[in-house]
């Protein structure tokens, strides 16, 4: 790329939950109890099965604002994924499955409507594993969605658990961008003041999954398979030489690995969500630019909606800032169009 060539910038995290699904849903699936509503211009109440999540901005719902807000901030495009509030793992698997459905089929229609804006992520049935694999296959194959973004947990069962072994099998095959989202956090009893489940607790969930697929030994028996760990990783790369000394000191980290974490360490990829330029820059020097991918967790207050400007503002190579901006998502978004394409 040459310097007079712009680099598109591609906010490989976030979230959405149009008008148009919600009607859906809400016609659909009428035990969910889905409900929108507004407390101001800028801000609404999402209930979902009587959970009421607050706020829930605009731009979450409303696609003419979420275009704007892109504009605004330099953002070329949106990986669209679905919001953690309507996974629904804890409904009975076809309730799971109908909602999962709905929502890669709305995503796929944004990024049809919207192919320079929008590419995306389905969202699936994590309590039925089995039918997981399927949507992912469905969502990839059908919909041009291009992997999907699950949880740090299944109602509390972590991701090294056999029962999702057909799922890991049908990501590695499909080459899926597999994100791994913190829901349904360890230790929300002792969390619950000053905002704690989400300032601690996220990105403590996000590293128990991570340890949960290298102890268990998933990325072993799996070993084209990756994650994207949304956050910055929680804990992972700051933490990860702890787990690599465990490992040769104790029997407890080798049941079910025959290797050091060392080499399952390198296959984590991260985005760029640390609300820190030091911590940001320290990920990159430690893990490398292309393990890194530009990341908003737009709409939510917790996000980083000036994701581009901070990227921009780092002190490093110019060719690196490019990669995290945009350049390496755009590589895999394109290759998996061009399998998609073939199949």
């Amino acid at each position: 790329m040459t310097s007079t060539q712009k680099i598109r910038t591609i906010d490989t995290h976030t979230h959405v939950l149009a008008d148009a699904t919600i009607a859906l849903l809400q016609k659909e699936l009428p035990r969910l109890g889905l409900k929108l509503a507004p407390i101001d211009a800028d801000n609404a109440v999402l209930e979902v099965g009587g959970v009421p999540y607050r706020p829930f901005p605009r731009g979450g719902h409303d696609i003419t604002r979420r275009l704007a807000d892109m504009d605004a901030t330099g953002v070329d495009m949106h990986v669209l994924s679905a919001t953690p509030q309507t996974w629904l793992y804890g409904q009975e698997a076809a309730i799971g499955l109908a909602a999962a459905a709905i929502q890669n089929d709305e995503i796929a229609r944004l990024t049809k409507e919207h192919p320079a804006r929008f590419a995306g992520i389905a969202t699936l049935p994590m309590q039925a594993p089995g039918q997981a694999a399927a949507e992912l296959r469905r969502a990839m194959s059908k919909l041009g969605l291009h992997g999907a973004m699950i949880g740090s947990n299944v109602g509390g069962k972590n991701l090294d658990d056999p029962s999702f072994e057909p799922l890991w099998a049908a990501a590695e095959e499909l080459d899926a961008f597999m994100v791994i989202h913190p829901g349904n956090i360890a230790g929300a009893e002792r969390l619950r003041s000053y905002y704690l489940a989400n300032l601690i607790g996220n990105p403590l969930d996000t590293t128990i999954a991570a340890a949960c697929l290298i102890f268990g030994g998933v990325l072993e028996r799996h070993p084209r398979l990756n994650f994207v760990m949304v956050h910055g990783g929680g804990f992972i790369p700051y933490q990860g030489g702890r787990w690599v000394h465990g490992w040769e000191v104790r029997p407890e980290p080798k049941v079910h690995v025959k290797h050091s974490p060392e080499r399952y360490l390198d296959r984590f990829l991260y985005d760029t969500i640390l609300h820190s330029k030091t911590a940001l820059e320290f990920l990159i020097a430690s893990v490398g630019a292309d393990r890194v991918f530009l990341g908003s967790d737009y709409p939510y207050d917790m996000g980083m909606m000036d994701c581009v400007q901070h990227v921009r503002e780092l002190n490093i190579a110019s060719a690196d800032r490019d990669r995290i901006l945009g350049s390496h998502a755009a590589t895999i978004l394109g290759k998996q169009r061009q399998q998609a394409a073939a199949e």
